[in-house]
């Protein structure tokens, strides 16, 4: 369990430590935050498209043996992370985290489901989420610290230590078998994959490259129309072409990619939409607070880790003792009173938060937020679990993985597009309605079209124009105003997003645990 647990920790710390990296990649590479954050999005997008891959790999293999081969790739990545010289590098090595990654994710359900059952197997599966909380807290805490005394580097040294560990404790693994005899189903590992590629760079791209008509910076255009939205609508149609596929190769009785037995029931769809926009709330909070923390207000990594830190620590307490309600309360009440808590926590942060994260309200809206998070990110994943056989454990793996990593990566890109788009918005109104400002000056600093500046790189940028102390003053304020305005009306958003998502929850099962599932799967959904 030490091993299994550690593998979450080694996944979760190297996600967890990027936001926090991101104003270290901003200053030493000299790119956007929104291209440090391709980082996020890239190690999403690798396990999201190769999970399900995985999952057959590590069936045709053997768990172990795959774990094993994937923990010493996942620490070679940290290497490039640790020596890239360009953020290129960098990126490229999220890319192999992530398609290591692609194969840990289904291989800790998998071992979980061989070793552990009943309550114990509850508790493993809430271990997993503790992980990852816990993972988040010193990520940010001692990335932080280093980020501030050292640089961004060194935090994946210790990445990299955590791998070199897990290798070694996974020889004390129970040996397995592979099944050579399972061949992969590569027209579904294609559809699947593009299409994730395509929604994740739709999604990420929206605000670049044009919401539906093309922008200048998009790479090309279809009769004008943007390629993100064209993106978006392909990807979803390759989906539906994948779930065609896949029920056509099982009604033929060979065997399929993923088994659609993990998503017969509507309660276990419910729990996977339930998943997605959960993990997808959580990246577009850890991307938001760093953007402003760093790059915004031009504080260090570590007061990062300190905004962070109320929100990081109560998902890890949570994610651990909520198995202990389990017994009390069916997962149904559970995922809607989680999405009720992170709804008025998002409300609540939309009205109070300010330049000041450290503030008694704000800290509050976190600790709300961390409650609903927690709890809904381990009952989620414990209903997948619980409802299907043992042997389909590496299928309720991938389809964790895939909903998991797609959500995180299309949660941190579609927040940084949507709070560009209101600061833009939010800056061009104020632009407008302000005679104070020459135009001439105006289209000269043209900062309707920036991304997010602090204040002190704006004055720097004034200071090559003919702006004197007074307007410069005034065009800070406008920015300062603007952004802190779009802060809380993304804020809102999500909270209306977070809402919706009490719908599913209501179709999360009603069975206590110890009670077994209705064995007699309804027929699967029409994808």
């Amino acid at each position: 369990m030490v091993g299994l647990f550690l593998a979450q920790v080694l996944m979760s710390f190297n996600v967890a430590a990027l936001p926090v990296s991101i104003g270290g990649m901003v200053e030493e590479f000299g790119v956007p935050p929104t291209t440090a954050g391709t980082t996020i999005v890239v190690y999403g997008l690798a396990v999201a498209a190769l999970v399900m891959v995985g999952a057959k790999i590590g069936h045709r293999v053997g768990w172990v043996l795959i774990f094993r081969i994937v923990v010493a790739l996942f620490a070679g990545s940290s290497l490039l992370m640790i020596f890239g010289r360009t953020i290129w590098w960098v990126i490229a090595g999220q890319v192999v985290a992530g398609a290591a990654a692609a194969i840990i994710v289904p291989s800790l359900v998998a071992l979980i489901a061989e070793n552990y059952v009943g309550r114990q197997q509850a508790t493993a599966i809430g271990s997993l989420g503790s992980a990852r909380a816990i993972s988040g807290v010193s990520a940010f805490f001692i990335g932080g610290a280093l980020g501030t005394l050292i640089g961004w580097r060194p935090v994946f040294v210790i990445v990299l230590a955590i791998a070199v560990v897990v290798f070694f404790l996974s020889f004390r693994f129970r040996k397995d078998k592979g099944d050579p005899t399972i061949k992969i189903d590569i027209v579904a590992a294609v559809l699947i994959g593009v299409a994730i590629v395509l929604l994740s760079f739709g999604f990420s791209n929206l605000n670049s490259w044009g919401l539906l008509g093309a922008r200048d910076t998009a790479p090309f255009n279809v009769a004008g129309i943007s390629p993100a939205p064209l993106f978006i609508i392909v990807g979803i149609v390759l989906g539906q072409a994948f779930f065609l596929w896949t029920r056509r190769r099982t009604k033929a009785g060979k065997v399929p990619l993923v088994s659609l037995k993990v998503l017969a029931r509507p309660s276990e769809r419910a729990a996977v939409y339930a998943m997605f926009i959960v993990v997808a709330l959580e990246a577009a909070l850890n991307f938001t607070v760093p953007l402003y923390i760093q790059i915004v207000q031009g504080r260090t990594p570590f007061d990062t880790a300190l905004a962070m830190m109320p929100f990081n620590l109560t998902v890890f307490v949570t994610a651990t003792l909520i198995v202990r309600f389990y017994g009390r309360f069916n997962p149904r009440t559970i995922g809607v009173a989680g999405f009720v808590l992170t709804t008025a926590a998002l409300v609540w942060l939309s009205f109070v938060v300010s330049n000041n994260w450290e503030t008694l309200p704000t800290i509050l809206g976190l600790f709300v937020f961390g409650l609903g998070q927690g709890a809904l990110v381990t009952l989620v994943f414990n209903v997948l679990v619980t409802a299907v056989e043992p042997s389909l454990a590496g299928d309720v793996g991938s389809i964790r993985g895939t909903t998991q990593n797609l959500a995180s990566g299309v949660g941190t890109a579609v927040a940084g597009a949507l709070l560009v788009t209101i600061l833009s918005l939010n800056i061009g109104q104020a632009i407008i309605q302000n005679t104070y400002l020459p135009d001439e000056l105006v289209d000269e600093v043209s900062l309707e079209n920036a991304n997010f500046v602090s204040n002190d790189n704006l004055r720097e940028l004034l200071a090559g124009t003919d702006a004197t102390e007074s307007q410069t003053e005034e065009f800070v304020r406008i920015n300062e105003e603007a952004r802190l305005s779009a802060l809380r009306t993304g804020l809102l958003i999500l909270a209306g997003i977070s809402a919706l998502a009490i719908i599913p929850a209501a179709r999360l099962p009603k069975y206590r645990p110890g009670e077994v599932p209705d064995p007699s799967p309804a027929e699967p959904e029409k994808a």
